[in-house]
């Protein structure tokens, strides 16, 4: 018994360095979580039984030293959520070089009835590719529509450039394909592509982050309803179709392996990967292109997120096993007095707060297990305090301009176009935009599921 509280202690003591290592060096991230994992994996070896509990069939076949490798490789790593992560950065990827995007964007200019309704159309075109494309490549690609915009109208483009950053944010967490934290979340709620739409015969995150929309986009009208004249646009050539035929088939495929179970677990990973695995090929040879470009695309690929989630599982699944999670989850039952609305609204405000300074991702899965048994304590559907937590620790990411790597990329354009934004100007428009969008979310979250 002593051993397994040393060990306990030894864990969280590890998980602590490592969240402060991440925090202070985000550029080491990966080496930080995979020796930590690595630390763990070791520990299982060298004392079978106490961080990962030996399954008695494993036991009754192998040796139990192996244990914490095969648990950790079959069980605590969710392969599926990572190919389906591969498979869709290669189509997000392909959808960008496609061009689909701009000429979309175009055609909004010239339908919409004045500029300024334009541009908040841009904003909201912009969350909804961020649906389906990483964040960073949604504000690559969308970039450079507003700059030409900007300049036509001899406008600053500081408001729609940290515009495209947080709108981009605010999507990406509405789907099960839009952003990791929303994988993570499907992984271990053990959600389908649907049940981000409708889960238990109720409307689920997917609507709840469509009101935080609505009011982003009233609020940014707001700074741009003045702008009236339409300026004329360099039309954009469509490279071809296939890419976002290769999306529709990705979103509609996913959409219907949910109504159906299947005793295969990799189902929609597999058949995601072999979606970005086709692109891959389209672009090979029927793009004529040659091994090296096709090479560049897999290689600049998100790989790093890939390798960091392997390490975050493993690290947080000995938290988990250790019984530190469900420690936690009884301190906050004790703290919140047992009332629901103050549970809420802590989940919320703290997840906001930390994800405005500190990467969401491993975040989100050590507090997942926390909100749902916190939920549990007080008998109530632990959708309410997870979607809680997915909502303010996604959403609380356009708090600052480090809180999300979109954010970054935006700062940097900005700078380049010779208009930097400092932490306070980020705060200026951030802050007001990630208040008014979360509080909309959680409202409507709060009144269809508390």
């Amino acid at each position: 018994m002593n051993l397994l509280i040393e060990i306990k202690w030894f864990v969280l003591a590890l998980a602590v360095l490592m969240y402060a290592l991440v925090i202070i060096m985000q550029d080491k991230k990966i080496i930080v979580t995979s020796v930590v994992a690595l630390i763990m994996l070791v520990a299982g070896v060298v004392l079978p039984d106490a961080i990962f509990p030996v399954s008695e069939d494993f036991a009754a076949h192998h040796n139990a030293r192996f244990y914490a490798l095969f648990h950790a490789f079959t069980s605590l790593v969710n392969w599926n959520v990572l190919m389906i992560y591969i498979g869709s950065m290669i189509i997000a990827a392909l959808f960008i070089y496609s061009q689909m995007p701009a000429h979309i964007a175009d055609i909004i200019v010239e339908k919409s009835p004045r500029t300024g309704i334009a541009i908040v159309l841009i904003l909201a075109m912009t969350g909804f590719i961020s649906i389906f494309v990483e964040n960073v490549a949604t504000v690559l690609v969308m970039a450079p529509i507003a700059l030409a915009l900007c300049k036509k109208l001899k406008l600053n483009p500081t408001y729609f450039m940290v515009g495209l950053a947080v709108m981009s944010n605010l999507e990406g967490t509405a789907t099960l394909v839009g952003d990791p934290p929303s994988m993570i979340f499907a992984s271990y709620a053990n959600y389908t592509f649907n049940d981000f739409f409708i889960h238990a015969g109720r409307i689920s995150i997917f609507f709840f982050i469509q009101t935080g929309l609505l009011v982003g986009c009233t609020y940014f009208y707001a700074f741009f309803a003045k702008q009236k004249d339409k300026p004329n646009l360099e039309p954009s050539t469509v490279i071809s179709a296939v890419p976002f035929i290769l999306l529709l088939a990705m979103i509609f495929g996913l959409a219907t392996i949910s109504f159906f179970h299947f005793d295969f677990a990799f189902l929609s990973g597999s058949y995601v990967l072999a979606l970005g695995i086709i692109g891959v090929l389209w672009f090979r040879f029927s793009q004529k292109r040659s091994l090296r470009e096709t090479a560049l695309l897999i290689k600049g690929l998100d790989w790093e997120t890939i390798v960091f989630l392997i390490g975050i599982f493993i690290v947080v699944g000995a938290i988990s096993e250790t019984g530190l999670l469900a420690d936690f989850a009884q301190f906050l039952a004790k703290v919140t007095g047992g009332n629901v609305l103050i549970g809420f609204i802590l989940i919320i405000s703290v997840s906001i707060v930390i994800s405005g300074f500190v990467d969401n991702v491993p975040y989100i899965i050590v507090m997942l297990p926390v909100a749902q048994s916190l939920a549990s304590h007080m008998n109530l559907a632990p959708e309410l305090y997870m979607f809680a937590l997915l909502i303010g620790s996604c959403l609380g990411g356009n708090l600052t301009p480090f809180g999300a790597s979109a954010n970054v990329v935006a700062m940097g354009i900005l700078k380049k176009e010779g208009y930097p934004i400092n932490f306070g100007g980020w705060l200026k428009i951030g802050a007001p935009f990630t208040v008014l969008t979360t509080a909309a979310a959680a409202t409507a979250l709060w009144l269809v599921w508390a």
